[in-house]
C-alpha cells in the first residue's frame, strides 16, 4: 500500500514553528480566503484540496495539546488523522474567521442547536412639538405611545391556550438547517421557526401567533428647560418588547420647538429688536424690554444709533446640559416720526440748523428688522 506524504502544517500556513496563536489564526484566515472554492470557480477541485489542507493544519496548530503532540512526534502524534470535523472547542475561532465572509452563524456543521433565538425589541420614535415658552421653562408631561407588547392571552408564546408548541418539522427542532457545500457543511437559521426550534400547534386568536399585540402605553416624560428643535430624549426600555423573551428597545422622543414672534434664538442666546424715539436716542433713556421672566430694563446712552446692540447677561435660555444661562441681546432701531405738526416741524428745523453734517446719525442696516417690523410697525 502506497504511503501518502503529508506536508508540514507550519509550511502549509507559511508560519514558523514558534508562531503565536494569533499568528497561526491570521495565517489561516489568509489561506482560507485565498483557497475557498467559491472564490476559485475555475479551479474548484485544486482549491478545495488546498482549503481542506489549510483547515486541517489550523485544526491541529490552534489546539495547544494537538500542537504539542505534533511538535514532538509529527503527523504520527495526531491519532486518527483529520476527518473533516471541527472540534467544538475551537468553533468560536472559525465563527470569528468566517462570520463576515459567509454571512452564516455556523460553519462545518457546528453551532448552536435547539436554542430559542431571543431578539432585542425595536427602538421607537415619537415626534413632539413644544411652544417656545415650554421649551424655555421645561415641563413634565405624559405621552401616549403605540407599541408592540406581550400578548397576555398566550403569555407571549403565540399558541392558543391549551395547545402549546411542538418541535419544528422542517429543522427537526434544532432551529438550524444544515447544507452540504463541497466537503463541509453550513448551518443556517431555520426559516420556518426562525431559529426557535419550535412552532405553535394552533395560533393564538388575539395575536395570531405573533406573541405580541399592539397597545398604547402612557409614559411620563420630563423635558429639561432650554431644549431646542431636534433635541433627542432617550427613554430606556420603553420601545417594543423583544421576540422570544428578548429585552425591549428604547423610546426616542424627537422635539420640535415653534419659533417665537419676537425673540430669535441662537443656541442659548436670545436676540430681539426694540424701537426707540429720536429723542430717546439723542438724549438717552431707560426703556423696558420683554424678557423670559418679565420686563427687563435697558439703559440707552445718549447718541445711540440704529443698529446698536446691548447685552443683558444671563437673561437668555438655560442650557439643558447644565451650562448656565445664555444672554439676551437687544438691537435698537431709531424710529423717525412719519408726520409732524407745525410746531414739531419748526423745532426740528431749528435743531437741524444747529447740527453739523458730521454729527448726523449714520443709517445702519439691521438683520433683525424683517422679523419685528410686523410687531412694531
Amino acid at each position: 500500500m502506497a504511503h501518502v506524504h503529508k506536508r508540514d502544517y507550519y509550511e502549509i500556513l507559511a508560519v514558523a514553528n514558534t508562531a503565536t496563536a494569533d499568528e497561526v489564526k491570521s495565517a489561516y484566515r489568509k489561506a482560507a480566503m485565498k483557497w475557498h472554492p467559491d472564490r476559485n470557480p475555475h479551479d474548484k477541485k485544486p482549491a478545495e484540496e488546498k482549503f481542506r489542507e489549510a483547515t486541517e493544519a489550523y485544526s491541529v496548530l490552534s489546539d495547544p495539546q494537538k500542537r504539542a503532540a505534533y511538535d514532538r512526534y509529527g503527523h504520527a502524534g495526531i491519532s486518527g488523522g483529520f476527518d473533516g470535523s471541527i472540534s467544538h472547542t475551537i468553533f468560536e475561532d472559525f465563527q470569528d474567521i468566517f462570520g463576515d465572509f459567509f454571512g452564516f452563524e455556523d460553519i462545518f456543521g457546528g453551532g448552536r442547536r435547539g436554542r430559542s433565538r431571543t431578539q432585542r425589541g425595536a427602538d421607537l420614535r415619537y415626534d413632539m412639538e413644544l411652544s417656545f415658552e415650554e421649551a424655555a421653562t421645561g415641563l413634565t408631561t405624559k405621552i401616549r405611545v403605540p407599541r408592540q407588547e406581550f400578548c397576555e392571552a398566550c403569555n407571549g408564546t403565540g399558541a392558543k391556550a391549551g395547545t402549546g408548541v411542538s418541535a419544528c418539522q422542517q429543522c427537526g427542532g434544532r432551529g438550524q438547517m444544515h447544507y452540504q457545500q463541497g466537503f463541509f457543511a453550513i448551518s443556517r437559521t431555520c426559516p420556518a421557526c426562525r431559529g426557535a426550534g419550535q412552532v405553535v400547534r394552533e395560533k393564538c386568536l388575539d395575536c395570531r401567533g405573533e406573541g405580541r399585540v399592539e397597545k398604547t402605553k402612557t409614559i411620563e416624560l420630563r423635558i429639561p428647560p432650554g431644549v431646542d428643535s431636534q433635541t433627542r430624549l432617550r427613554v430606556p426600555n420603553e420601545g417594543e418588547v423583544g421576540a422570544n423573551g428578548g429585552p425591549p428597545g428604547d423610546l426616542y422622543v424627537i422635539l420640535a420647538v415653534r419659533e417665537h414672534p419676537f425673540f430669535e434664538r441662537r443656541n442659548a442666546d436670545l436676540y430681539c429688536t426694540i424701537p426707540i424715539s429720536v429723542t430717546q436716542a439723542a438724549l438717552g433713556a431707560e426703556v423696558s424690554v420683554p424678557g423670559l421672566a418679565g420686563d427687563e430694563k435697558v439703559k440707552i446712552p445718549e447718541g445711540t444709533q440704529t443698529g446698536s446692540i446691548f447685552r443683558l447677561k444671563g437673561k437668555g435660555l438655560p442650557d439643558p446640559h447644565g451650562g448656565g444661562k445664555g444672554d439676551l441681546y437687544v438691537n435698537v432701531r431709531v424710529i423717525t416720526p412719519a408726520k409732524l405738526n407745525r410746531e414739531q416741524r419748526r423745532m426740528f428745523e431749528q435743531l437741524g440748523q444747529t447740527l453739523e453734517a458730521d454729527n448726523l446719525p449714520v443709517q445702519r442696516s439691521s438683520s433683525f428688522f424683517d422679523k419685528v417690523k410686523d410687531i412694531f410697525g
